[in-house]
């Protein structure tokens, strides 16, 4: 059964792989690996818990004296734990995806695509990539991404390029959120457990990041040249139907009910979803004591209510599916047996940390870093030689914020943000590994270096 959860992941890996043949949604085959790897998992838990691969389980085995109930464990216990995690993220995306998609309706983005005059292609994609590598070190790669998509959006036309740009913008957004303690999940989660601080994160990853950026914006350039097109806008679309100053001031308001939430998140210890939910219910409520008196087709356009209907959510179902998949290798052991193999055969943080990375373009990033987390436990401050690594702001910590928050990008489906694009642009896989993996992979290893020069100096 240990394999079977192995395989059946697999397999729908590879129909999502390969949708442009097949024709099945990615959403559908998500959902299916989701379910059934989590269905072994519980018709053979005795079995596969048996193995001792699951940290998880030992640890709650431990905390109930041994007489912890196997189905109690993966039915009540570790699946609604991990469905908690899985759900801060689903309402987190919604959250964002509906005031990105609020502030657009009120055109609010004509305020950026305005100011951006440049029609050559190459200077574009230089603005966007810095542009995106900064954002998501204050807001976080997913809604950076977000926004940015929807900023292309009014500014492209051709859809090889716009694939290009898309990218491009989630190797910049991951590799913006890697270097910020705000920036992604697993910096976050790096630094509310202590491993690394916030000032240290900041000054030890974002030049490798940067790097990474310089790097494959530059092998990006490469694939584009001339003139962009916009897009010819419907009648609909040209025409206003609010006045600059609303548009400006939904800017302002949806950009700071973003902004907000990493600040909520410091101050109260609560989960980010809760912030952009807090964001989107002020939005909400300003909006419709805003349209009181407008029209009946303004109503129709411009309340949150009509902007929930038009949200991408098959992207949000797909999500559910792959994260529930991954969440059952990681409680059934899988990706712990993977860090104690790397453990045992590697003995070198900067190789070890690599390969997370690497594997983190086909899992998700989050369950490798819990497992890291969980593998290697934080050294005291006395620590010397291989061990001070392992302490507090040591390089295995930091080191594995980069690979983990910027090797994600080496495949579309390796994270939050190139999930996100794939849904929101209909990136195709095949595409996206041909077109841009190499490229990732080129500015991956270029950052990677520079860490490992920096640990020299």
């Amino acid at each position: 059964m240990f394999l079977l959860m192995l395989a059946v992941f697999i397999i729908g890996y590879g129909f999502i792989v390969f949708e442009h043949i097949n024709h099945i949604n990615k959403a559908a085959i998500a959902l299916l690996i989701g379910s059934l790897t989590w269905a072994i998992y519980a018709i053979g838990g005795s079995g596969i818990l048996e193995l001792g691969f699951s940290s998880a389980w030992q640890n709650f085995s431990a905390a109930a004296h041994g007489s912890a109930n196997i189905k109690e464990f993966i039915t009540h216990h570790e699946l609604y734990h991990h469905l908690s995690e899985i759900s801060s993220i689903l309402f987190f995306l919604m959250g964002a995806m509906t005031i990105v998609e609020l502030v657009d309706k009120y055109q609010g983005f004509r305020i950026i695509t305005s100011k951006i005059n440049s029609s050559s292609a190459v200077k574009l994609l230089w603005i966007i990539s810095l542009l995106t590598f900064f954002m998501s070190a204050v807001l976080d790669n997913l809604t950076t991404t977000i926004v940015i998509l929807t900023v292309l959006r009014k500014l492209l036309s051709q859809k090889d390029n716009r694939w290009i740009f898309a990218s491009m913008v989630v190797v910049s957004a991951n590799a913006g959120g890697a270097w910020s303690p705000i920036g992604d999940v697993t910096t976050i989660m790096l630094w509310i457990g202590s491993q690394v601080t916030a000032g240290h994160i900041v000054t030890s990853v974002i030049l490798p990041s940067l790097v990474n950026v310089i790097i494959s914006t530059f092998l990006f350039s490469l694939l584009i040249k001339g003139q962009t097109i916009r897009p010819v806008l419907s009648e609909n679309e040209t025409r206003e139907f609010t006045t600059h100053q609303e548009r400006v001031f939904m800017l302002v308001v949806g950009t700071l009910a973003l902004i907000s939430v990493p600040i909520f998140k410091t101050i109260t210890h609560l989960p980010p979803y809760l912030g952009m939910l807090l964001g989107l219910a002020v939005l909400w409520i300003m909006t419709d004591r805003y349209l009181k008196n407008r029209s009946a087709e303004d109503k129709r356009t411009l309340t949150v209510t009509a902007v929930i209907r038009s949200i991408d959510i098959p992207t949000i179902l797909f999500f559910l599916g792959i994260l529930s998949a991954v969440s059952a290798l990681q409680s059934a052991g899988h990706l712990d047996l993977m860090a104690q193999v790397m453990d045992e055969k590697v003995k070198n943080i900067y190789v070890i940390n690599m390969l997370i990375g690497i594997v983190s373009s086909i899992v998700d990033n989050v369950p490798l870093v819990a497992a890291s987390m969980g593998m290697y436990n934080i050294s005291g401050a006395e620590a010397v030689g291989y061990l001070a690594n392992f302490a507090q702001d040591g390089n295995f910590w930091s080191f594995l914020a980069y690979c983990a928050g910027t090797g994600g990008s080496i495949l579309i489906i390796g994270s939050a943000a190139g999930v996100a694009a794939m849904g929101l642009e209909k990136i195709d896989f095949m595409w996206y590994m041909k077109k841009v993996s190499v490229i990732a992979l080129a500015g991956y290893l270029g950052g990677a270096l520079t860490f490992y020069l920096q640990t020299l100096l």
